[in-house]
């Protein structure tokens, strides 16, 4: 990743304002102060998503998406925040400092930029020869298959002539050598036949990396000949397991989870059909990669992989695969159909849209796979069956969860819930689960087991009740503070920056409180740049953007402000004196005179016209 000063990103961030780079993905109306609009990164009909020129910040208060311009871009086209730099950089007419490369990255560069070239030069002249009359025999398959001309622009879709080194001749013309077309994957170079193609008589599709840029093809062949399907094979632009096709479209859309098929034309069918967030693996078996790739977009899957046998062995492998890497899977049934494509030529989309939403659950998919290896008509059979799946519902580490699936599984077999339950916690203690496997086992027969009030669960509730209040007081004080810098005069010499508890809230502080000291002003937006993880970014941006929900009168508005002080105040005072340790009297004398100060905060008054930003909205 390129290493840019915390200056250059600042003067990046500054010359690029959050409302024009937004404006140019989401239509904004103008609200008093801030702008407002539909929400890019989920689905509403009212526009929660707002953009503030003032902290040069956007935030949605449906799903909590936030940060600053760098994060939008990164959010919105999946930028690495050096892609982002760079992209903001040229629109704001910024020269970054060139990053220093030894001899060997800069001939490595080059050359990667060299073979993006030649799969460019590819695409278009396949794209080209489609529409030529020798592309005549592809054109009507893809006719055949149903696909509009607008569907074969959007990907791109081509062909390569029936002539073994027609692409190498050409590509030879623009002036590639031998040594860098040998690495590119199109070609094979030998002594006896010299110069050939990877690909020739067949309809072609390219394959794009999440930029748009073309590092691959998949092609099938035109007539009779073996394999049906081709692939690329890897080079170093072309990584199989770590890119998915479709997913240069599909990483824009507004749905909340992705579609994952088996082939190319089921991806293309699907985006035809209006489902723009159709995605499949590169002729391979999903992999890790593949899993770690889709959580940057989703948290949900859905496999819409072939109905027969083969496709439900590969529903079988993916499912563990994007459980571990923290994404849902859900199966859709496409029977009477083998593949999206059959279905949606013989059904249509509102009938797929329908199996989308009755897609069952995985583990109940699973569970129902394994019953079909017992014969249920017979009690051996059918014991076996509930020992295997007891197996799998001690995978479920966490009680509730467990349980939920206990109870799923027994209404779906008969069961009585209470039997499953106790055949579940045996065979985990069998298997050396925890202690919490145990703990359910010796409550199995008691109404708590089934979710039923235990001594002290709602006073655990309270006690998480009152730790997101708090973390609340702290968000809204943060909040009011950068929308009014005058109030750090009125209550700095109450509150400090160790006065926010919550670790992430207090380094947030530690930077708001040091721009105002440092310039009487107060820069959010460039606080979100200095944390790298993308949830620390997203909850920062929703610290700086608490409601500050609306009161009748001035009066109750400071009144509001300055209880939040208060409980911000007595918390740090608290949680210091839990931590203190008894022979600490420098400390102990501190705790004391804060102490004295709190009293003096319970008669502060601060007027609202006072201070700018202040006033009752």
């Amino acid at each position: 990743m390129p290493y840019f000063s915390d200056e250059i990103i600042e003067e990046v961030r500054s010359r690029s304002d959050i409302v024009d780079v937004i404006s140019q993905y989401v239509r904004l109306t103008r609200k008093g102060s801030t702008y407002f609009g539909l929400c890019p990164f989920h689905n509403e009909k009212t526009g929660s998503f707002s953009v503030s020129p003032n902290k040069q910040m956007y935030y949605c208060f449906g799903c909590g998406a936030g940060g600053n311009v760098f994060t939008f871009l990164m959010q919105y086209e999946n930028f690495t925040f050096g892609e982002a730099m760079e992209t903001l950089a040229e629109r704001a007419g910024v020269q970054l400092p060139k990053q220093e490369q030894n001899a060997a990255q800069r001939a490595e560069a080059d050359r990667r930029a060299r073979l993006l070239e030649i799969q460019k030069e590819a695409a278009k002249y396949f794209y080209m020869l489609l529409r030529s009359e020798r592309g005549q025999q592809a054109l009507a398959y893809f006719r055949k298959r149903g696909l509009s001309d607008e569907t074969i622009r959007k990907f791109g879709l081509g062909y390569s002539d029936q002539y073994s080194d027609d692409l190498y001749r050409y590509l030879r013309q623009k002036g590639y050598e031998d040594e860098i077309l040998k690495d590119s994957g199109l070609v094979a170079i030998d002594e006896r036949r010299g110069g050939h193609d990877k690909f020739w008589n067949r309809a072609m599709f390219p394959i794009m990396d999440v930029r748009g840029k073309v590092i691959g093809f998949g092609g099938r062949v035109m007539g009779e000949g073996e394999p049906k399907y081709l692939n690329s094979p890897e080079t170093k632009i072309f990584d199989k397991s770590r890119n998915l096709y479709g997913l240069n479209l599909a990483r824009s859309t507004k749905k909340q989870q992705l579609l994952l098929c088996e082939g190319y034309m089921d991806v293309i069918a699907l985006h035809q059909a209006g489902f723009d967030n159709a995605v499949a693996s590169l002729g391979t078996s999903l992999t890790s990669g593949h899993a770690n790739l889709l959580k940057r977009y989703t948290k949900e899957v859905y496999l819409t992989y072939d109905s027969d046998g083969a496709g439900v062995k590969a529903a079988l492998r993916a499912i563990p695969i994007l459980k571990e890497a923290g994404i849902a899977a859900k199966i859709i049934n496409m029977q009477p159909y083998k593949d999206p494509d059959e279905f949606i030529k013989a059904l249509g989309a509102e009938a797929y849209q329908e199996r989308i939403d009755n897609a069952e659950n995985s583990f109940m998919f699973e569970i129902r796979i394994l019953e079909k290896q017992y014969n249920m008509q017979d009690p051996e059979g059918k014991t076996a069956f509930y020992n295997e799946a007891a197996k799998k519902l001690c995978g479920f580490s966490e009680k509730l969860e467990r349980d939920n699936y206990i109870d799923a599984v027994a209404r779906k077999y008969m069961l009585g819930a209470e039997d499953l339950r106790r055949l579940v916690n045996q065979t985990g203690m069998k298997m050396g689960l925890a202690k919490d496997a145990r703990g359910s086992a010796r409550g199995s027969g008691a109404a708590a087991a089934d979710g039923g009030a235990r001594p002290g669960n709602g006073g655990a509730g309270r006690g998480r009740k009152r730790e997101d209040g708090m973390r609340q007081s702290q968000k809204l004080l943060l909040t009011w503070l950068i929308e009014a810098p005058g109030l750090f005069d009125k209550i700095g010499t109450y509150i400090t920056p160790k006065d926010f508890t919550e670790e992430l809230y207090g380094k947030a502080a530690e930077q708001l409180f040091a721009q105002y000291e440092k310039t009487g002003e107060v820069n959010p937006a460039r606080i979100v740049s200095m944390f790298e993880n993308e949830e620390e970014q997203r909850e920062i941006a929703e610290l700086f953007n608490a409601r500050i929900h609306e009161v009748e009168t001035k009066e109750d508005r400071e009144k509001a402000l300055r209880e939040t002080i208060i409980r911000v105040k007595e918390n740090s005072i608290k949680c210091r004196g839990d931590a203190l340790d008894p022979a600490d009297m420098e400390g102990l004398m501190e705790l004391v005179s804060e102490k004295k100060a709190l009293e003096k905060l319970g008669k502060l008054h601060i007027a609202m016209d006072e201070i700018p930003g202040l006033g009752t909205k």
